[in-house]
């Protein structure tokens, strides 16, 4: 009979794009539409005539009878819903006659679902199977559960809810839906924490067990069903710290955050935390085991812990909402410890995810091979992406309350991302130098060195974490900013050398000679285009001109023999009488006395 399907489908397809108003709309066609098909319809000017229930035997004979109790069902919840919301907005709230309207209202739509299950009981009559009257026995217990809950009638509300509760639980093994789970989380868990809130429940108690305190265990006929699908749902024991006892022996009382310490009242919070800290020890052994090799493998046993943590911040901000709908106001110190806690579970989801990044990221954990550049620098795109994201998760975190009043987290927070932002640079600068682009990478490689110095200043005057352990998460380890540091000042001198080799290569493309040096001429400089082993000298040689003092040429002239010079005799040279000195002028220009 498909009786949740139905029902919960049709509620969010209306509400997906209206809201009750639409759908009590569309409810008043359907159910025209039903009656047409049953041939039960009112024809116009024609007199009405009341007709009587549905019985077993139409249902047995056709199913459109169940539609239509299913239909009016919902067409009295809707109007209540409707009316309801258009008078949320009212300064005395809904009181006096709306009220009235709306528990009428709510009233009728779940003696029409009692009803429904009071002839499905009857399996001689009507084909229902016992998953069929369990989701009938649900249905009719959340709409009855809605009536008391706008009457407030608590105790009442929450042993109905806790109807609906243990009985969709029971239902989980054999749907197997998520529209179960929805339901659960989002209208039923709510009303039951309300409830219990409103009949002074203690908040220490997790929401399975308040439904299974509520539960009417008087009722045999449905113990025994749901003993038969889910054995161990109603029995005390072990299964409570599987199913939310907050007195768990593995679920916390407190939360330290930033050495301040508060204790955790909800029960749903201190067994997510619980959880989480149950993940993170089969995280690090499995870490630690030899069977985790890829960096993919490593990272999806994160995924635990990442969804643990998720529930814990979740379950930290619906405690907050609920108080703020109750109307507690900001100062008060549930919503103060709430905050708190909210940041610290907050946080520590934030670095978890950082560090299944960190594991994506880290290129020690990938094989060595030959890979062409294009796929090379593919590579280093989704690495650039994984720090894109974690640069991203650490700006967040500056958004969780309290932070921002932090100086010192603050400070830590930006040593962390200069660390990341180095990363970052220095990857990119690789698939510059893969490109040929060797002056982007020279001043990307530089700007990384100076962010990574400027976090190991930071880091080694306020300590750096110490821990040897598998688990990556926000922390920076010592040893990783020492690497890092290392890494990258190796890699600037390598960047340098590359671009002075490239603009020497340049500047000799520039001014390349039109004649062909010999290399003996050219030894004082570098080849950088390559030595030409056939132009190593002249041979044969010719005649060149070398530098030569002009005393040395004097001299030569009066013993060599050069072609063309005429013969000097000697004895000439020798007996040739000196000059007479001219006699020396006086006065100014040679005009003297």
């Amino acid at each position: 009979m498909d009786i949740t399907n139905f029902v919960v489908s049709a509620r969010n397809q209306a509400l997906l794009y209206g809201d009750y108003t639409t759908y009590h709309r569309l409810l008043a066609k359907k159910l025209h539409t039903s009656r047409k098909k049953l041939n039960i319809v009112t024809k116009n000017r024609s007199k009405f005539t009341k007709r009587g229930p549905v019985t077993a035997q139409q249902i047995a004979e056709n199913h459109e009878f169940l539609h239509l109790i299913l239909l009016t069902t919902e067409r009295a919840w809707a109007h209540a819903m409707r009316l309801k919301a258009v008078h949320s907005a009212d300064a005395k709230g809904i009181t006096g006659r709306t009220r009235s309207h709306i528990i009428s209202r709510l009233d009728k739509a779940a003696r029409t679902a009692e009803h429904l299950v009071q002839i499905l009981s009857d399996p001689s009559i009507t084909p229902a199977t016992d998953v069929d009257l369990l989701e009938a026995r649900a249905y009719a217990a959340m709409v009855r559960g809605a009536a008391h809950f706008e009457g407030q009638n608590w105790e009442d509300c929450m042993r109905s809810y806790a109807t609906a509760r243990i009985i969709y639980n029971a239902l989980l093994t054999p749907i197997k839906s998520d529209i179960l789970k929805d339901l659960l989380s989002e209208t039923i868990d709510p009303s039951i924490r309300y409830a219990a809130y409103q009949s002074k429940v203690p908040r220490t108690l997790a929401i399975p067990t308040i439904a299974r305190k509520a539960f009417p265990a008087s009722d045999e006929a449905l113990v025994a069903q749901i003993n038969k699908l889910a054995p161990q749902l109603l029995k005390q024991g072990d299964s409570d710290a599987n199913e939310g006892q907050a007195d768990a022996p593995n679920a916390p009382h407190s939360i330290t955050w930033r050495s301040r310490e508060v204790k955790i009242e909800d029960a749903s919070i201190a067994l997510a935390i619980a959880s989480t800290e149950s993940a993170t020890a089969r995280l690090a052994e499995r870490l630690e085991s030899s069977d985790v090799v890829l960096p993919k493998e490593m990272a999806g046993a994160y995924d635990e812990v990442l969804i643990a943590s998720q529930d814990a911040a979740d379950a930290t901000k619906r405690a907050i909402d609920e108080l703020k709908e109750e109307g507690v106001p900001q100062s008060d110190s549930r919503i103060q410890s709430l905050q708190i806690t909210r940041t610290a579970v907050n946080y520590q989801m934030i670095s978890w995810r950082i560090g299944r990044n960190r594991v994506l990221s880290d290129a020690s954990l990938q094989k060595a091979k030959i890979e062409p550049p294009g796929r090379k620098v593919s590579r280093l795109k989704e690495k650039v992406v994984l720090y894109d994201a974690t640069l991203q998760s650490l700006e967040s975190i500056k958004e969780l309350p309290g932070v921002a009043a932090d100086d010192g987290l603050l400070q830590q927070l930006q040593a962390t991302t200069k660390y990341f932002h180095a990363l970052k640079c220095l990857s990119i600068a690789r698939s510059h130098s893969l490109l040929g682009q060797s002056s982007n990478a020279l001043a990307l490689t530089k700007h990384a060195h100076d962010q990574c110095l400027q976090s190991a200043t930071f880091f080694s005057k306020h300590g750096a974490s110490s821990s040897d352990s598998p688990i990556l998460n926000i922390d920076v380890r010592q040893a990783d900013i020492q690497f890092l540091q290392n890494l990258l000042r190796g890699e600037l001198q390598k960047c340098r050398a590359i671009v002075e080799i490239d603009n020497l290569r340049e500047k000799a493309k520039s001014t390349t000679p039109q004649v062909k040096i010999p290399l003996v001429d050219r030894l004082r400089e570098y080849p950088a285009e390559g030595v030409d082993l056939e132009n190593m000298v002249d041979y044969p040689p010719r005649v060149q001109p070398i530098p030569v003092k002009p005393l040395f040429f004097d001299v030569a002239w009066n013993y060599i023999d050069y072609p063309g010079k005429p013969p000097v005799a000697t004895a000439d040279l020798e007996e040739e009488p000196a000059p007479t000195p001219e006699p020396k002028k006086k006065g100014w220009f040679g005009f003297g006395r």
